[in-house]
């Protein structure tokens, strides 16, 4: 079907009204969870075929989510529908106030490489939990998960309820130019402008998810060992394509030499001497991004790695020292295994570098010293912050994740992802019993009365 035809089938099918009943969307979401389960090892092998990702890794950051933002939904989707009794306003009385969450109505999802699969599946199960018909365009970098999400989708929802185009960027195009309720994009920012003018045309309200140049501070005052572990951890997950990842080191100087070898112990840890040998270790997602990133390495001042094979689309996890912070890697979000670390000297150099790039979706802080991380969090604004950790944000599905500036606009996760596709539509009941004479004409000449009343109030 032409992307036209999928729209108009679509809006037909919400025009029934079936998607606003909550009996229907639990079912479907039950039949959607089954259907998960049946196919649980396609997901396994296509991520495996798309990015090498090791199956507890799949587990762990895709499957593992999806079922569990499904099972949140169907826990708390009658009480996150039911209308709420709101107060009233003492110029309305008598009256009774409520907001009716209600569905935007038809919807655009389109979907990362990175996280293929979480990343498609999450923003449908909260558009379909908020009662919205969902047309899903994938990936095409990703194949072989886009064609198991293609079957899940089938098996699970009716394709005017929930459908799938597969395609590349022409496809994305066609469908970006009919009007939707609602948009949803995960991807770079250059390609977040072009869906929000696109979105412009018809004013439809988008959620955009970016990424940028998510900074990692470390001042030396925390335990290095367990710093350098979940530093290692946050970055060189799924091969460093994580947009939440820490894209580079701001290091204080004095522990740049004990925190690097740290590091560099953590990541033989993890993935041994060879890890182009290791299960637990995946590749760059095509050859076009491949070349990007090793451009990077050429007469960088290697610290860890820098080994790399086009054929296999490997390339190792690699510690750079970037002395000025001004080095090839650090024009552009980084989106691999490749991580700077720029050494400084005092609490400006931090400021100063961190002024050069728009405000992040991800913002890491290694330090003990409280006065100092409260200062960062008031002074930049970012995404998210985590303080002693990174990128474990995202699995706090109590709180909204999304970006701010470049790195994005809107959120989502749990109730967040309920409300991002729900418009809260107020609803005053009033009266009839009585009928304040104050608001019609004829007006009175002389109204001090009345300002006396309202300034009270």
């Amino acid at each position: 079907m032409e992307a036209k035809q999928i729209v108009q089938a679509q809006r037909a099918f919400f025009d029934t009204h079936q998607t606003k009943e909550v009996a229907f969307r639990k079912k479907t979401l039950r039949q959607f969870l089954s259907v998960l389960k049946n196919h649980e090892k396609e997901v396994y092998d296509a991520l495996y075929k798309d990015l090498k990702k090791p199956a507890y890794e799949t587990y762990l950051s895709e499957y593992f989510v999806v079922v569990k933002e499904t099972k949140n939904m169907l826990r708390n989707l009658k009480r996150w529908s039911a209308p709420k009794r709101m107060p009233s306003s003492i110029l309305n009385f008598p009256s009774k106030d409520y907001l009716v969450p209600e569905p935007y109505g038809c919807t655009l999802h389109i979907s990362p490489w990175n996280y293929p699969f979480q990343l498609s599946l999450n923003t449908v199960v909260g558009a379909v939990a908020a009662g919205n018909t969902v047309v899903l365009k994938p990936s095409e970098q990703a194949p072989h998960t886009a064609t198991v999400l293609e079957k899940i989708i089938k098996a699970a929802f009716i394709p005017e309820h929930v459908t799938t185009v597969l395609g590349d960027a022409q496809t994305a195009q066609e469908l970006l130019a009919q009007r939707w309720d609602y948009i949803i994009y995960t991807g770079s920012t250059a390609i977040g402008k072009h869906i929000a003018r696109a979105a412009a045309e018809h004013l439809t309200p988008t959620t955009l998810e970016l990424g940028g140049k998510s900074p990692c501070i470390v001042d030396g005052t925390t335990p290095l060992k367990i710093t350098a572990k979940r530093m290692v951890w946050g970055k060189f997950l799924n091969c460093g394509q994580t947009c939440i990842a820490p894209d580079y080191a701001l290091v204080k100087e004095d522990v740049v030499a004990p925190l690097t070898q740290l590091m560099i112990e953590e990541i033989q840890k993890a993935f041994g001497d060879q890890p182009q040998n290791s299960s637990s270790y995946g590749r760059i997602i095509n050859e076009k991004h491949f070349n990007r990133l090793t451009a990077y390495l050429k007469d960088a001042n290697l610290l860890y790695g820098g080994q790399s094979d086009a054929k296999d689309l490997f390339i190792a996890p690699t510690l750079i020292l970037d002395q000025t912070g001004n080095g090839p890697a650090m024009v552009d979000e980084i989106f691999g295994p490749i991580f700077p670390i720029i050494p400084y000297q005092t609490e400006a150099d931090v400021t100063k570098i961190l002024r050069q790039f728009e405000k992040p979706l991800g913002f890491y802080v290694f330090s003990n010293n409280r006065k100092w991380v409260q200062q960062l969090s008031q002074n930049f604004s970012n995404g998210g912050m985590v303080i002693n950790d990174s990128i474990v944000q995202f699995v706090n599905d109590n709180m909204p994740f999304g970006g701010v500036g470049h790195s994005g606009m809107g959120s989502y996760h749990g109730r967040y992802s309920f409300d991002t596709f729900t418009h809260f539509k107020p609803i005053v009941k009033r009266g009839l019993w009585t009928d304040p004479f104050v608001r019609y004409a004829p007006y009175p000449k002389s109204f001090e009365w009345l300002k006396n009343i309202l300034s009270r109030l």
